[in-house]
């Protein structure tokens, strides 16, 4: 595949919401924008040359648009929720499942969705960490549930298991592309995941985070 790195994106300004995804790079051979949606992060969208893109390992993302809207987004969370009620000093983190969800569904309403519409698709929850706490677990259980609760119907799922995934994903027709990642690149993903953990609990509160690109 033929990719040329284009600097389309520029960096939010003061006060902007710092979760949203900005990192995007241009596809020369499909002609579309590439939003890269890491941790912590979400991305909204009703232009069709843009696919959303996401590596999950024990992460989950869900997809949701609305077909008549032509809109759709994805979000990326690392945690169900933090017990303590905060992530370094963060209480309303993306990084985690409740928030992230709250955040993305509000985000697609005011871009003029409609709940009753929404074709949600989710993805990850893979155990790819070397731990017995089994995440990817919990993060699959906690967006099954979350939906339920909501009363929001999932047109499409793909979790758990023991490999990581590539989501491409197209808001504006609904198209997935999911890709399993072997074994080497999973010792890669685990490493990522945990190195982003540590980073985010050391963090200061007002500390900024470079993601791993």
């Amino acid at each position: 595949m033929s990719t040329a790195t284009l600097p389309r994106a520029t960096p939010a300004p003061i006060g902007a919401d710092q979760s949203v995804a900005t990192r995007k790079f241009f596809d020369t051979a499909s002609q579309t924008w590439m939003v890269k949606v890491f941790p912590g992060e979400y991305f909204v969208t009703g232009k069709p040359d843009e696919v959303l893109v996401t590596v999950l390992g024990s992460c989950v993302s869900a997809c949701i648009r609305d077909p008549r809207a032509g809109i759709g987004g994805m979000n990326h969370f690392m945690l169900p929720h933090s017990k303590a009620g905060n992530w370094a000093g963060d209480m309303q983190s993306t990084r985690f499942g409740n928030f992230a969800m709250e955040k993305l569904i509000n985000e697609l309403l005011k871009a003029g969705c409609s709940r009753n519409s929404l074709e949600i698709k989710v993805f990850g929850g893979g155990n790819v960490t070397d731990t017995q706490n089994a995440i990817g677990t919990d993060n699959s259980d906690f967006i099954l549930r979350y939906l339920e609760a909501e009363g929001l119907r999932i047109t499409a799922q793909d979790l758990r298991g023991q490999l990581p995934r590539r989501i491409h994903y197209t808001p504006t027709t609904g198209k997935v592309i999911r890709r399993l990642l072997g074994t080497g690149e999973s010792s890669a993903v685990a490493r990522e995941e945990k190195d982003y953990v540590s980073r985010l609990s050391q963090r200061s509160t007002g500390g900024e985070i470079q993601l791993f690109d």
